[in-house]
């Protein structure tokens, strides 16, 4: 049986402190070890010995893998940046660096999937043949590797979402794990508040993520306002009835005393129309929600956003039938396609390695 290897960023913190037992090191050393790790981005065995705080016998039972980052693109048009990362699998996954209003703050989009069988039809991530769930330490070393990216032009982190590549809510435990070890108490931590895990619609992990009373929020994307629209969009969340997606959303804003957030991908000519909105303002009623609107990217040409005549008559509709709050949700970086629903990685055998970034 071989030996047992331990690497904190796999682990939720409290799962972590146990594990690290295994290679004898106590809470209290597992604690700094966790914030050299994640807080400090020290991403060696190399780098922990010349700290003088592991034992060596400990630092032998470590391990700390990383994925290579293959590419950057960097937006012409809105400072948005993606990172192409391959796993030691050789599969792409793709990460995007999202600049805030606030002047050097940031929010990382994390990939969550290699692919996605969601079969989202306005969807990159959808069509790749690949798809596997993203191990903890691959969600979280992705974020550190964006972070230092950042941190190299002095600039920092101020929330992440979990919106890239795949559907977190079926690698549920692995998302949340990440998610508690970037808001573990350490150095350049970021706060539950300021992390955001999106679904398309999974009601048993919706109620799942309710019961747990995490500290983080939740987006719920609707595709549409009926189940023979979303059936079309969205077809493998529409096998769960979208009054029942409502429902779960009504519990958890009641559970938590907010608003739920929803997200809303506007498709010309599918999605936009009064009767949607209609539809929209029935299906809600007084569940109290926030309506993000965000204009699909589709580098097929198939699906397009909406036009501004459209849109307005959209929001119009809105504010007639559903009278709760709407806000239009920029959906940057289109010239690289850093876009919501754009991440589909590339073929890497032929990309190089960025140099002085990945290794």
């Amino acid at each position: 049986m071989p030996e047992f290897r331990f690497d904190p960023r796999d682990y939720s913190p409290s799962e972590g402190f146990i594990k690290a037992q295994g290679i004898g090191l106590p809470e209290r050393q597992a604690r700094r070890l966790l914030s050299k790790v994640i807080g400090e981005s020290i991403s060696s065995i190399e780098e922990l010995d010349e700290l003088n705080l592991f034992s060596k016998d400990s630092l032998s039972k470590i391990e700390l893998p990383r994925l290579k980052l293959i590419e950057t693109s960097e937006s012409k048009l809105d400072r948005f940046r993606k990172l192409l990362f391959k796993t030691q699998d050789d599969l792409a996954i793709e990460t995007v660096i999202i600049p805030l209003l606030k002047e050097d703050s940031f929010t990382i989009c994390l990939s969550s999937q290699v692919g996605c069988v969601m079969g989202c039809a306005f969807c990159a991530t959808a069509k790749l043949p690949e798809r596997r769930n993203l191990k903890t330490w691959e969600i979280i070393d992705q974020f550190i590797q964006a972070r230092k990216i950042l941190q190299l032009s002095g600039q920092k982190v101020t929330g992440v979402v979990f919106m890239g590549m795949g559907e977190p809510f079926l690698n549920y435990n692995n998302v949340i794990s990440a998610a508690k070890l970037l808001c573990y108490p350490i150095k350049n931590s970021i706060s539950g508040k300021a992390i955001t895990i999106s679904t398309v619609g999974l009601v048993e992990e919706i109620a799942r993520f309710t019961r747990e009373s995490l500290p983080f929020r939740l987006s719920i994307s609707l595709g549409a306002a009926t189940d023979e629209k979303r059936a079309k969009l969205v077809p493998v969340a529409s096998r769960t009835p979208i009054k029942e997606v409502i429902a779960a959303a009504r519990t958890y804003a009641e559970a938590r005393k907010d608003r739920v957030n929803l997200s809303y991908v506007c498709i010309s000519g599918e999605n936009v129309f009064e009767s949607d909105a209609r539809a929209l303002g029935e299906l809600i009623k007084d569940t109290p929600i926030r309506l993000d609107l965000i204009d699909v990217r589709d580098s097929s040409g198939r699906f397009l956003p909406p036009s501004a005549e459209e849109l307005n008559k959209f929001r119009d509709a809105l504010r007639l039938y559903l009278k709760q709050p709407v806000a239009r949700r920029y959906s940057g970086g289109g010239d690289i396609e850093a876009g919501c629903g754009m991440l589909a990685g590339k073929r890497i055998n032929s990309l190089r390695i960025v140099d002085g970034l990945a290794d």
